[in-house]
């Protein structure tokens, strides 16, 4: 019997995560947990990755400690990377995707290549954030860095690579980052070419499952611990998350619920179409070969950085105050489109909210509990309007919405997105994306068959909820008035 261990690093935070399978059910131990921050030098917002590497370490020996794992796997967010030199040297922090460098780049981009025609070469929803954009700022205005570049490796990679010395590109975090040919599942390296880019710094490219390598003889002696596999497993989180929705229905719809919330369902082949293109619809690659046709929306980043400003102004507000403020007022007062740019940079939300809502000629919440339950009520109207186009653009009649993740422990927001989108919600599991991480170790492992097992041991070994939808026609007069504000 394995015992694997899972890193899931988040935007705001991370931890390791000890699993054991034993009669078809799974147990977790959490083993460590920390904080992981953007830090802003001169105006640049970065990754702190050497604490995030010193942290994976500190977990690796509680792990030891609790005793013992045989292989592990790490996931991270998407688009984000790091560029290493030709000595094997990373050449400075990796810049956060919530950094304001990439503002106005796809613009830019867009004068070379035309929007659709990216779009159709990609699949991949416009960001300005995307690896993509971050490298044409680079070659722009930061040329002598990609010139001293050897390779670039996006987040899980380069920790994989810390602990092994390997340099692979794993294909869901590869395909976060619009440089991907998504039919072919290898990099669009003409793409590249064509904006300035070097090809050479693109890694060998690899599928989930595979063993990258050995956790380096270093660094087995630097913690005491064995010269354990390193797999890569569906790397982006998301990718890990979706393994791990507990169904075995092929067709499904799942959010992915965090500071992120990405709504979408699993494909065989991508969908690249104008309908797509205009609803903001991406294609990300899956377990198995798999398309994740998903949107990304500003999910609970809303209601975290809202509450990190009111608690810098002298507050100590809980979630569990947020939430309770957000019930004690009037439903449906104001809305946002919580995907509005302005509030996906750090900084103080609620005043954005404001403005927001004063521009577009709505009641301006004044409270506390008003913005929160103007951003309860707008994301799971968002909720609705994805669902609604995912069903147009696939042409598939789905039977609810599956929420995965930590917004699973949110039950006004699951209970809103079954009333919003007047279908049932099924919530859980709360550890998803590192249950996926697990998943995909043991299938490599050879103790899971492969991922309709994993799904079926995921849903006998944790509890979900299912929330029935209510109030309809208020949510659907809610609905009307939310879409005149998108």
């Amino acid at each position: 019997m394995k015992r694997v261990l899972a890193f899931d690093l988040g935007a705001s935070s991370g931890r390791g995560i000890l699993a054991k399978l034993e009669n078809g059910k799974l147990t977790l131990e959490e083993v460590h947990r920390f904080e992981n921050n953007g830090v802003t030098v001169r105006g640049t917002v970065y990754w702190d990755v050497l604490y995030l590497f010193d942290q994976i370490k500190r977990g690796m020996v509680q792990a030891k400690l609790a005793g013992g794992f045989d292989c592990v796997g790490i996931d991270t967010w998407g688009v984000d990377f790091g560029l290493i030199d030709a000595n094997g040297d990373l050449i400075g922090n990796p810049v956060h995707y919530r950094d304001a460098r990439t503002d106005g780049i796809p613009e830019e981009v867009f004068k070379i290549i035309d929007k659709e025609a990216m779009y159709a070469r990609t699949g991949i929803q416009i960001l300005n954030f995307n690896t993509l954009f971050q490298l044409y700022f680079l070659a722009k205005n930061r040329s002598d860095d990609l010139k001293r570049a050897d390779k670039m490796l996006h987040m899980p990679d380069l920790l994989n690579y810390f602990l092994t010395g390997e340099k692979k590109s794993e294909y869901t975090i590869s395909s976060t980052g619009q440089i991907l040919d998504p039919v072919k599942r290898t990099w669009e390296k003409e793409l590249l070419e064509e904006l300035g880019i070097p090809q050479d710094i693109l890694c060998d490219m690899v599928q989930p499952g595979t063993v990258i390598g050995n956790i380096s003889p270093e660094i087995c002696e630097e913690l005491g611990i064995e010269p354990v596999p390193v797999v890569a497993v569906g790397s982006h989180d998301t990718a890990s998350a979706v393994v791990s929705v507990p169904t075995q229905e092929d067709d499904f719809v799942y959010v992915s619920c965090g500071t992120w919330s990405l709504f979408g369902t699993e494909l065989n082949e991508p969908l690249v179409s104008s309908e797509a293109l205009e609803a903001s619809y991406t294609n990300e690659g899956g377990y198995g070969g798999t398309i994740r046709f998903l949107t990304n929306i500003m999910g609970l980043w809303l209601i975290q950085e809202s509450r990190r400003t009111w608690n810098r102004q002298g507050n100590n507000f809980s979630f569990n105050d947020l939430e309770k403020a957000a019930l004690a007022c009037k439903p449906f007062q104001c809305f946002i489109d919580p995907d509005y740019p302005a509030f996906g940079k750090m900084g103080d939300i609620p005043k954005r909210i404001q403005e927001y809502c004063e521009k577009t000629g709505q009641y301006v919440p004044q409270t506390v509990g008003e913005i929160v339950r103007c951003i309860y009520e707008s994301l799971a109207l968002k909720y609705r309007h994805s669902f609604l186009n995912l069903q147009k653009i696939t042409g598939k009649q789905f039977a609810g919405i599956h929420i995965v993740g930590g917004g699973t422990k949110d039950p006004l927001l699951c209970q809103m997105a079954a009333n919003a989108a007047n279908t049932v919600v099924t919530a859980g599991p709360i550890e998803a994306t590192a249950l996926g991480n697990i998943a995909v170790q043991y299938i490599a492992a050879g103790e899971i068959e492969d991922i309709k097992q994993a799904r079926k041991i995921i849903a006998d070994s944790f509890d979900v909820k299912s929330y029935q939808p209510q109030d309809a026609t208020a949510w659907d007069k809610a609905y009307e008035r939310f879409q005149k504000i998108l």
